[in-house]
């Protein structure tokens, strides 16, 4: 099958911003990962949220167990991916870490006795990962397309975790492709808005 002008951009882009991830300090990544993760945290999206689904994070994206002992101490409902088949993920609730194991990729998912799932509309927030995103809600992510599919049918607020280092002007974008409605970065949470309008804290 023939590679898209769009599909061969975005690998291009992904092979950028690997390079550029790897490069940051461990220092700065873990620095940058409590102030990504504590804007999460005291936002209005994630206060207000009963249900929560948030992804598990790995190597050096933005470390998510603040955010899930944060959820759980709050009360709220947590589901995290489990993901079968590409492009097919379900949604999960789990109720302490020790519901985690090496699951898909290397990624922890939850373990087999953890049977009840959620819908996409019967979540809230969305927090997921990203390598790369854009002030107008464009998320690059690693190419198998399990979240653009489970959003495509979610009522969710996406809310996707990004380091200021990895923010893009623009990201390359299918018609499939789901936007964001807000990134978090160590400088803050902001909604997304249209390309040429100015975007701001919230």
């Amino acid at each position: 099958m023939q590679q898209t002008a769009c599909a061969a951009a975005k690998q291009a882009l992904r092979r950028v911003m690997r390079q550029r991830a790897a490069a940051r300090s461990a220092a700065d990544t873990a620095a940058s990962s409590r102030q990504i993760c504590a804007a999460v945290i005291a936002s209005a999206q994630f206060q207000a949220a009963q249900t929560v689904f948030v992804y598990v994070s790995v190597r050096n994206e933005p470390d998510t167990a603040e955010i899930l002992r944060s959820a759980w101490d709050a009360g709220k409902a947590v589901f995290v991916p489990r993901c079968g088949k590409a492009p097919m993920m379900q949604a999960v609730r789990i109720h302490s870490p020790q519901d985690l194991q090496p699951g898909a990729f290397g990624i922890p998912e939850p373990v087999a006795r953890c049977t009840e799932t959620a819908e996409g509309t019967q979540l809230a927030l969305a927090i997921v990962p990203c390598l790369a995103a854009s002030h107008d809600g464009g998320r690059l992510g690693h190419g198998a397309g399990y979240y653009d599919a489970f959003l495509r049918n979610s009522s969710a607020i996406r809310l996707c975790l990004c380091p200021a280092a990895l923010l893009c002007d623009a990201i390359p974008m299918d018609a499939h492709d789901i936007r964001m409605e807000y990134v978090a970065t160590e400088r803050g949470l902001f909604a997304c808005v249209p390309t040429g309008q100015r975007t701001k804290l919230v």
